[in-house]
């Protein structure tokens, strides 16, 4: 009997399809996992293509995603050629692998973000002088183009090294926020009781 004969399994699939596209890994991986989750026998990229209605490049996808997080694995049927799949029910180990492969790489792309926006700043704090032109200079670029003079010229007003010290501190006091906010999350993730909860 497939799982989908029963109305309370097919909100169950649907319900796991809704949760994983919300975590941006799309509707099928979830499908997929209840679909697995609620049949009693192993089940075939066939099987999964007839049953939820995705094409068996979807499925095949689909499982290889789960099956490195650990929430399905191939098993072996007597007599016949194809891959069968089954769902794995260790759940605290599949939500830690699910987490560390999304957060973990959202937390070390942001680290690299956040360097390299340090980077720029440094960069551009190093080249900053003196900003406000002086009265020769001011005249001299009405002939010149302002690369020529000492000042900094947007939509024809001057900008003075204080006003972009002023925006680096500001921007370098964003970052430094969403370092200590990087450096909380760190700090959750390697808490005792959250490994523990996630064994």
């Amino acid at each position: 009997m497939s799982p989908l004969d029963q109305p309370i399994i097919r909100r169950f699939i649907e319900d796991a399809g809704n949760t994983t596209q919300a975590l941006g890994v799309g509707r099928v991986v979830g499908q997929i996992f209840a679909y697995l989750y609620f049949s009693e026998e192993s089940r075939t990229l066939d099987d999964m293509k007839e049953a939820l209605g995705i094409s068996k490049g979807s499925a095949s996808m689909g499982v290889r995603q789960l099956e490195q997080w650990g929430a399905v694995q191939r098993v072996w049927v007597k007599g016949d050629r194809k891959d069968f799949y089954t769902a794995n029910d260790y759940f605290g180990q599949i939500v830690r692998n699910i987490a560390i492969d999304l957060m973990g790489k959202r937390i070390a792309s942001l680290a690299q973000s956040l360097d390299s926006a340090e980077a720029e700043l440094d960069a551009a704090a190093s080249q900053t002088i003196d900003h406000r032109p002086s009265t020769i200079d001011h005249e001299r670029s009405r002939h010149d183009s302002p690369s020529k003079g000492r000042g900094s010229n947007v939509d024809g007003r001057w900008s003075s090294s204080a006003d972009l010290n002023a925006n680096h501190k500001f921007i370098r006091d964003r970052i430094n926020r969403l370092r200590a906010f990087q450096g909380k999350v760190q700090s959750v993730w390697g808490n005792p009781i959250v490994k523990m909860i996630l064994k």
